[in-house]
């Protein structure tokens, strides 16, 4: 009995140690707003191997989609508290960081082209420093959102077909002050009630990217795609400064890379994504149609410019001037 208990006690012993041993000498906690299917939660996958796989174990990444650590703001309160360390965040910045405010202005990018641009320029790292400055928080990749896009049950090509369309907007004062400068009677309304309205044509159109065009079923209840384009935006993959700045240096390298290599990795994800989508809801019988966004842009303008603080518009025009 007492050569048994000691064998055991051997083994509980080095058991312990082994652990120890593997234990990582960091630990983060990656929580976000996406569902496991979703590409932001793929490249999420991706940045958790490679920093495990690079540090030598020595930084344990946990990842939390869904919303487990709670809703956006909650999981960026959190980090400030240092009870999480990283999430995925977008506009919701700007409750901190003003100039975050350009990553959901209706016609501030062209194309995606122009917004890398940006988001890769001066214009971006003014941007980064301000939310670094006041949130505590660290921008380590950014991905492209897609674009949000008008659907309808006529096509519409010039801001002259909306003629008074009554339009589901989210409850954002400038996207309710853009779509009446463009000739709609925009709504805002709770996401969850829109298929309804539209449904039983309470409202004849709304807006968002394909992704949630096709996760609700639109195409039950609308038949056109026009490509409107209004909103190019990103969003930024953070992490707490303090968090980061607690490591060696080279452990932040290691995390920084990782980070680049996700980032790439979700904008492959995207364009695939965003062909799989417009095919997706074609075969659901959606028809897409091209619209003059030059037209739509310019009649916004406006509108958009009288919203914005001053310090938003100098950013908005050197955005233009691109």
């Amino acid at each position: 009995m007492i050569k048994k208990l000691l064998t055991s006690a051997v083994l509980g012993t080095v058991l312990l140690g082994a652990q120890s041993a593997l234990a990582a000498d960091y630990t983060l906690r990656f929580g976000h707003l996406a569902n496991e299917q979703n590409i932001w939660h793929q490249a999420a996958v991706k940045f958790k191997e490679e920093v495990e796989a690079n540090s030598d174990g020595r930084i344990e990444v946990r990842l939390y989609p869904s919303e487990q650590l709670g809703s956006e703001m909650d999981v960026i309160n959190s980090i400030q508290l240092g009870t999480a360390d990283m999430t995925i965040t977008g506009e919701s910045l700007q409750n901190w960081a003003p100039k975050a405010a350009m990553m959901a202005v209706p016609y501030a990018f062209r194309d995606s082209e122009h917004l890398k641009a940006a988001v890769d320029g001066e214009i971006g790292r003014d941007i980064e420093e301000q939310i670094v400055e006041r949130t505590n928080l660290v921008p380590l990749a950014w991905f492209e959102r897609g674009p949000r896009e008008l659907t309808s049950n006529r096509p519409i090509r010039t801001p002259e077909d909306l003629d008074g369309l009554r339009l589901r907007v989210p409850n954002v004062p400038l996207f309710v002050d853009v779509w009446q400068a463009l000739g709609a009677r925009p709504t805002p309304m709770a996401f969850s009630e829109v298929f309804t309205a539209l449904q039983q044509n309470t409202l004849e159109g709304q807006e968002n990217p394909l992704s949630l065009i096709e996760s609700a079923s639109f195409n039950e209840v609308q038949d056109y795609v026009n490509m409107t384009g209004h909103v190019r935006s990103w969003i930024y993959v953070v992490i707490g400064r303090n968090q980061l700045e607690n490591m060696p240096d080279e452990l932040q390298d290691v995390v920084r890379e990782a980070a680049q290599t996700m980032q790439s990795y979700e904008a492959e994800l995207f364009v695939e994504d965003q062909t799989r989508l417009e095919e997706a809801l074609a075969e659901r019988g959606m028809e897409f149609i091209e619209v003059d966004v030059d037209a739509f842009a310019e009649q916004a303008r406006p509108a958009v410019v009288e919203a914005l603080t001053p310090e938003q518009r100098e950013l908005f025009d050197a955005i233009q001037d691109l």
